[in-house]
């Protein structure tokens, strides 16, 4: 890199003249501008320079930087009184009024169960909505012809059905289990697909929070007490049923309901993670053990915020939308 250029360029920087703010303008495009500003030229020719120089002269260039970014600011904080006679306009009269966002109910309910499980040392990944048979089947103890499959009647991509759009997020769990080894706790929050109908109840997309933890003498013991802290967290001091279920991928496991305005409703699946699933991941079931849990953000949405129709979530009604602001 040219130190005589680098040397000119802070000078022109030290001495140029700026008495309007159409002068300011051009003083920020010829220094700044994002094709040919001469600072943004110097900072893309950094990659000619040898490795061992990138750091001073990076440092350098910075500093140059920063020299514009003051004298504009200098400039401004000196005419600020002066900008009407500059620019024909009176800064005193009050500005366009932008409305400012909020974040979706879906957005604040997973961010909100996103913060809770970290606090208690979880991490959180995310997965791909496009999966192969593999990952989202059969290594989760769902062969081919299991009548599970004909329930979650998938959305297939692929003529011979080996490539489809996941009907859950556990297969995040068998990606993250074949690359990494024990022990873990994982969250995965993200779209899933099923071909149901669309009602005020059911949606052909929804998003399910899956969160799964492995490591030596995990028991149900552990799956309880985690339950109890997410919905606890979230609905407070209610009280929790749990019923005997099956799924093919846990055993033990169980349906979740809770004491909802005098009603037991169905909130959420878990168990521990079979043995059969822990080899097809190359993970030893005589060291260690797991649970898993997974829980749709739409129905705990309806419940939090009490309300009737889950379509309304994504027909973009700024009236309902307005209505919500992050705790975050």
């Amino acid at each position: 890199m040219d130190d005589n250029r680098i040397a000119l360029i802070k000078e022109e920087i030290k001495h140029y003249n700026i008495h309007t703010f159409n002068d300011l303008e051009k003083f920020r495009i010829k220094f700044l501008g994002r094709k040919q500003g001469l600072i943004n030229i110097l900072l893309k020719n950094i990659k000619n320079i040898p490795i061992e120089n990138k750091k001073i002269y990076g440092k350098i260039i910075n500093g140059l930087k920063k020299k514009v970014q003051e004298k504009i600011k200098n400039f401004c904080s000196n005419n600020y009184l002066n900008v009407s006679k500059m620019v024909d306009i009176d800064p005193t009269i009050p500005g366009k009024f932008s409305e400012i966002g909020s974040m979706h109910p879906l957005s604040i309910i997973k961010y909100k169960i996103i913060d809770m499980f970290m606090n208690i040392g979880y991490s959180y990944v995310d997965g791909l909505e496009i999966e192969d048979d593999w990952h989202n089947f059969t290594a989760l103890n769902i062969p081919v012809s299991h009548p599970s499959r004909d329930i979650q009647d998938t959305f297939f991509l692929c003529k011979d059905k080996s490539i489809l759009l996941r009907t859950h997020t556990s297969s995040v769990q068998i990606r993250y289990m074949k690359n990494h080894i024990p022990p873990f706790r994982v969250l995965s929050i993200g779209k899933v697909y099923r071909n149901e109908t669309i009602s005020s109840r059911s949606n052909f997309m929804f998003h399910q929070a899956e969160g799964f933890y492995i490591d030596k003498k995990v028991s149900f013991s552990d799956l309880k007490q985690t339950v109890h802290y997410l919905i606890h967290s979230l609905f407070g001091k209610v009280k929790i049923r749990f019923r005997p279920s099956y799924f093919p991928f846990t055993v033990p496991s169980a349906e979740i309901d809770i004491l909802y305005n005098n009603d037991w409703l169905e909130i959420m699946g878990c168990g521990m993670i079979d043995p059969i699933v822990l080899k097809n991941v190359d993970i030893n079931s005589e060291i260690y053990t797991g649970f898993a849990f997974g829980v749709g953000i739409e129905r705990l949405a309806l419940m939090i915020y009490n309300l009737k129709d889950i379509r309304i979530y994504f027909e973009n009604d700024i009236r309902f939308l307005k209505q919500f602001t992050s705790e975050f």
